[in-house]
């Protein structure tokens, strides 16, 4: 059973997504404040967090922003509907995937299959990758640019991993999204862009500049 963190403040929510999860073969724990959130990460060998943004003590931004120095486990952000600036927010702080509130509990299921199937090491998956200045290691879950490692979440690693295997060629976000994310394109989802900018940041300040290239009409190109 994949264990999980869940931080809501919501505890009848928590009560019942404790039993709908268990039933999915997941091993669920709560907290309900965002400053205790850290330290329990940093106690427990967590799977992957659901973090919801408004928590007392400290927001669900705040929390990623703080776990995110020092930790790149799996996140999946909990946001109001319609509130599109928290989402990319969250993205551009490093959430791996969001999901808006109310939400159906398959789906939040189907969300967390998802990105621990990304993030698995799977037995026809050991392939490395080495192109330029990158080296990536899909077995170890490791890239290295000119030698030094760059700090992937889940979500940065599947899309680079992705463009380098059709280095050269344009790669639709929509394959992008299936690939890396693990589920369909949505309208007006701005998920890929965000990982994407992300991902290039890292890249620059590793100095590789201009690896990750835009094909209007056409999705983003790995720089062979």
């Amino acid at each position: 059973m994949s264990k999980i963190l869940l931080v809501d403040d919501d505890i009848e929510l928590c009560e019942l997504l404790d039993e709908l999860l268990r039933q999915e073969q997941f091993d669920p724990c709560f907290i309900h404040r965002g400053d205790e959130v850290l330290e329990e990460i940093r106690s427990c060998n967590y799977e992957i967090v659901v973090l919801d943004i408004m928590l007392p003590g400290k927001s669900g931004l705040e929390v990623l922003r703080e776990v995110r120095r020092e930790n790149m486990i799996p996140i999946l952000m909990l946001t109001a509907r319609g509130e599109d600036s928290d989402r990319i927010l969250g993205l551009e702080l490093g959430a791996d995937d969001y999901l808006p509130k109310p939400f159906n509990p398959r789906e939040l299921s189907a969300r967390l299959r998802a990105i621990l199937r990304r993030v698995s090491i799977d037995g026809e998956d050991t392939d490395e990758l080495e192109i330029g200045a990158i080296y990536l290691s899909r077995q170890s879950r490791r890239a290295l640019l000119k030698g030094s490692e760059l700090a992937l979440t889940g979500a940065e690693f599947a899309i680079l991993a992705a463009l380098m295997d059709d280095s050269g060629v344009a790669v639709s976000k929509e394959t992008l999204c299936l690939k890396a994310l693990n589920r369909p394109l949505q309208a007006f989802d701005r998920s890929v862009d965000v990982h994407v900018s992300n991902l290039r940041k890292k890249l620059a300040a590793g100095g590789g500049q201009n690896l990750i290239l835009s094909v209007r009409g056409r999705g983003y190109q790995f720089a062979s």
